[in-house]
């Protein structure tokens, strides 16, 4: 999987860092009102970053929503939905080590649990027992996705994980494999493990992989709150849903390169149950859209904010007023990722 240049590559994933850099991953370029350049090289071959013959080092990149519509209600308790997914260039890394046996899970986050409860904890686990690997994992997760975000955060972090157990011990999958595991562990793992532009149907694993999206800057933005994913569902009334999202349309504008035709048809019905018991997520669409945001929405379940800019000045100058003004615990500035 090849990741375009572009704003990774030139201006950087920005993202507020309290004016310090954080780790060894994160490199101050000069400053830019307060701005930070994550300074990554672009990877090839499936986000590999390191590898050595018993360590593996990988890149699990967040996701927006584009378009999220919910069909209805399933009778076993999930929902049927129809969505645009858009990798974005914000990543978490992890790093992986063998070991004589077991798993042992570590992370720089103190938000996270590192036990069974871990979704990379279950990825590797169910590596194992497929694969009847005898050996053990080692696995370090540098977190910078925001969590509980609507980003599927913990859901890339597993995909990477199947990536990263097949490449250090050499199983030889393919994506379409460990793509069948992913939805073992969570609707969203098939399409990280994927990644890109692509349509998702059914639970959400059921991907048809579409053009690259046009290019353009997206300044992301995760007010001081977590939402469950849970409660959103279970506060959604799929019957009650009065507009649906063109998702239609957006795949072909999509076909068409047509950014503006993309944008038009930007909306998601979870923000009826998440903006209703959050109102800063509306603050900050609405604020995005006065600093120049041509649309702006939540991302999944929320509470995460993205706005979509043309412009990359604009982009710089709205960040830099999100920060200003502290509406926002993070913000990020980056870029759609193939």
């Amino acid at each position: 999987m090849v990741y375009r240049s572009g704003i990774v590559d030139t201006l950087g994933a920005f993202k507020k860092n309290s004016g310090k850099s954080r780790g060894k991953n994160y490199t101050p370029l000069t400053k830019y009102a307060g701005l930070y350049k994550i300074k990554y090289n672009y990877c090839i071959q499936a986000n590999v970053l390191e590898t050595k013959m018993n360590e593996y080092r990988i890149k699990a990149y967040a996701k927006i929503n584009l378009g999220l519509d919910v069909v209805r209600r399933l009778e076993n308790g999930y929902h049927e939905v129809k969505m645009v997914m858009q990798t974005v260039g914000i990543y978490d890394v992890l790093d992986f080590q063998r070991t004589a046996g077991g798993i042992v899970i570590t992370t720089d986050s103190g938000e996270l649990p590192t036990d069974e409860n871990n979704l990379i904890y279950k990825a590797a686990k169910l590596m194992m027992e497929t694969y009847h690997i005898g050996e053990g994992v080692k696995i370090h997760l540098e977190k910078h996705i925001p969590i509980a975000a609507g980003m599927a955060g913990g859901s890339t972090d597993a995909a990477a994980t199947l990536k990263g157990m097949n490449r250090l011990f050499d199983l030889g999958c393919t994506l379409k494999d460990l793509m069948e595991l992913g939805v073992k562990i969570g609707a969203d793992v098939p399409y990280c493990v994927m990644g890109g532009t692509a349509l998702a149907e059914g639970i959400g694993e059921k991907l048809t992989p579409l053009a690259p999206a046009p290019d353009c800057y997206v300044l992301v933005a995760k007010p001081d709150i977590n939402v469950s994913t849970k409660y959103v569902y279970e506060h959604l009334d799929a019957q009650e849903i009065v507009k649906h999202p063109d998702i239609d349309g957006m795949v072909e504008a999509i076909a068409e390169e047509s950014l503006q035709g993309i944008l038009d048809r930007m909306e998601n019905v979870l923000e009826t149950v998440t903006v209703s018991a959050y109102p800063v997520i509306q603050t900050i669409k609405d604020r995005m859209k006065d600093l120049g945001a041509i649309n702006s929405l939540m991302s999944g379940s929320g509470p995460t904010v993205f706005g979509i800019f043309v412009e990359k000045d604009m982009a710089r100058r709205a960040y830099d007023k999100l920060e200003e003004e502290q509406l926002a615990k993070q913000i990020f500035l980056t870029e759609f990722c193939e």
